[in-house]
């Protein structure tokens, strides 16, 4: 039987295609600041074919995964910031198991507010497996595209 566990690799963020320089990465210092600004550059300037291509190689390479970048919704002031954002997610996980997932990699309590808005738009049903999610929402670049926040961005 397959694994259930996530496969996270370097943070990548797409936040608004106009805001593409903004990125925060938390553990800089002078021997991988240039690779690291390398990558950002490389990933926030790549063309729709590239990011296209990028995503055919994840998926011939994983073809039982799914593609997807989590990032933080910009005003949120309560959840913590996830240490990787893009993430290989087998088909058949559930968006319920993925929730909890993030919610214990992010280590929130239950008490606490998490919501995972699929393609800034809406919230996904959490008996959905995660195939589903993306033959509906995935972008044109083949990714999909998720935002978490708490339940106070639904206020503003």
């Amino acid at each position: 039987p397959q694994s259930a566990c996530l496969h996270s690799t370097e943070p990548r963020s797409r936040t608004n295609r106009s805001n593409r320089g903004r990125a925060s990465v938390g553990f800089l210092n002078r021997e991988n600041w240039t690779e690291i600004n390398y990558r950002l550059f490389n990933f926030f300037f790549l063309s729709a074919a590239t990011r296209r291509h990028e995503v055919a190689g994840i998926r011939s390479k994983f073809p039982n995964k799914i593609p997807v970048i989590i990032e933080r919704y910009e005003k949120e002031k309560y959840l913590p910031p996830l240490d990787k954002t893009k993430f290989l997610v087998p088909h058949e996980l559930t968006m319920t198991q993925f929730v909890t997932i993030i919610r214990n990699r992010m280590a929130l309590l239950p008490s606490q507010a998490f919501y995972l808005l699929i393609n800034n738009s809406g919230l996904a049903s959490m008996s959905l497996t995660m195939a589903q999610v993306y033959k509906d929402h995935q972008d044109e670049d083949g990714f999909l595209y998720m935002t978490y926040a708490s339940q106070e961005m639904f206020g503003h």
